[in-house]
């Protein structure tokens, strides 16, 4: 018989929780733990339920990052727990190489009921390797091998992933990375088509909204951008990894905008949070190009992609969606929020722009015209850029119980992107959380602007020990 005390993880976990930063420090990421510790967020983190997080204290804070997208039905829902043990319990022949399993065919039919123009899926483990597949994919179909993203944009950091995102800050040190890649800005029809009309561009994957920055194209950017590609015989691709499954107020982000992709990359949401699972959905016609013969039954793959825990995962997150109507909070929740915050702008003068769909929400600071207030935001921007969102994001953590984060390395917007789950007791706390917080912002002497002078502080310190 299984001794029970050693394959106790909750018992391990709450035996070891207070040594979490100096285990990752010894063994994992110190400089995580190290950014942690600067801006105070050392709380122990011990329970999940829904929107909410627990700390070591049993305090409560609502998540408006939600692992970054992941937790779009909540933490540890418990139609998810029962599906997983279910899987568990029924000892199922889980990972045969040399067979087919049945819940990848349902998860991939209900997938594909959502986006009835598209035929097959491919299922990864991650968002990245979602993307990883699509570049293939693309190339195979098409015979050819450019690559176009958008400047700004974010689809993963593994090698192929990494060489289509926008930011340096990722991609310093790695170089060079995958050849024939390009970026054009997002939003421009023109800087698309000078590439596409070349005719040697295999495919053009775009976030329908980008998640650095929460950028929303113009009405028929998108639509016009996948004509184009049609016209240049390129591949129109979405990458819904972050936007997709419900989060926009429609289950996918291009349903807002009339188009139909050739390909649509999922994840994140799409596990529930508990076992990672990605997916390509993607036309018949491109799909037999890869697997165009028996021989090539195999010619791309991930061992762990089909595994019973992420497509049982799969299945019972879309089946929470759409029983409790979580496509429908988010939109109606998400309406709430931004009307709020667009008041907010209006009588807030460091709150220069609010956008967003559903709970995709950017909140973007920006220079004020009092003298007073400009003084402050120079000395703190010039300092480092975007420092001054973290002087709203550790109060609002610290005095608010609310955990959010910046839209992206040296951005001025702050992200929301809450669980669908959350309702209005929630909307009214992030409300009067955030209107305190950026009004506070605007008292010059004020106790955040002294807490961004000891952020410069503590940040010159650092470096100097660094270098000595």
């Amino acid at each position: 018989m299984l001794e029970r005390q050693n394959y106790d993880i909750a018992a391990l976990f709450e035996a070891r929780e207070r040594e979490r930063f100096d285990i990752h420090t010894r063994y994992l990421n110190e400089q995580m733990v190290r950014v942690l510790r600067t801006i105070g967020y050392d709380v122990g983190f011990r329970r999940g339920l829904g929107q909410y997080l627990y700390d070591r204290n049993d305090a409560r804070y609502l998540d408006l990052l939600s692992g970054f997208g992941v937790f779009g039905i909540g933490r540890n829902h418990p139609a998810l727990r029962v599906a997983l043990e279910s899987v568990l319990d029924a000892e199922l022949p889980n990972l045969v190489q040399m067979d087919v399993p049945p819940l990848a065919g349902v998860l991939a039919e209900r997938l594909l009921g959502k986006a009835p123009y598209l035929d097959k899926v491919f299922f990864a483990n991650s968002g990245t390797e979602s993307v990883e597949a699509a570049i293939k994919f693309a190339r195979a179909a098409t015979g050819r091998s450019r690559i176009l993203s958008c400047e700004h944009a974010f689809h993963g950091l593994t090698f192929g992933s990494l060489s289509l995102i926008g930011d340096d800050i990722f991609k310093n040190g790695f170089e060079p990375l995958l050849g024939d890649c390009a970026a054009v800005p997002f939003n421009d029809l023109n800087a698309l088509e000078d590439k596409l009309r070349t005719r040697e561009v295999a495919a053009f994957i775009v976030e329908p909204i980008q998640g650095k920055g929460v950028h929303l194209p113009s009405p028929d950017y998108l639509k016009n951008a996948a004509e184009l590609c049609r016209r240049y015989g390129s591949l129109f691709i979405a990458d819904e990894i972050q936007c997709g499954l419900g989060r926009t107020g429609k289950f996918f982000a291009v349903d807002h905008f009339d188009v139909k992709p050739d390909m649509i990359l999922v994840a994140k949401a799409l596990s529930g949070g508990h076992v990672p699972v990605g997916a390509v959905l993607t036309r018949k016609d491109i799909y037999d190009k890869l697997f165009n013969r028996m021989d090539r039954a195999v010619v791309h793959g991930s061992t762990f992609a089909k595994n019973d825990l992420a497509m049982a995962a799969g299945i019972a997150t879309l089946e929470v969606i759409e029983s409790e109507k979580l496509v429908e909070n988010a939109a109606r929740t998400g309406q709430r929020l931004l009307t709020a915050f667009k008041d907010m702008a209006e009588r807030h003068e460091l709150l220069c722009d609010v956008r967003g769909l559903g709970l995709m929400i950017g909140i973007e600071f920006g220079t004020p015209k009092s003298l007073k207030l400009r003084a402050s935001w120079t000395m703190i921007e010039t300092a480092s850029r975007g420092l001054f969102c973290q002087l709203i994001t550790i109060p609002l953590f610290k005095e608010h119980k609310i955990l959010t984060q910046v839209a992206g390395h040296g951005s001025r917007t702050i992200k929301l992107l809450p669980p669908y789950v959350i309702a209005d007791d929630d909307c009214a706390w992030i409300e009067k959380a955030f209107d305190t917080v950026i009004a506070e912002s605007h008292r010059v002497p004020g106790a955040i602007w002294s807490l961004g002078k000891t952020l410069i502080e503590n940040a010159a310190a650092a470096r100097r020990a660094q270098a000595s």
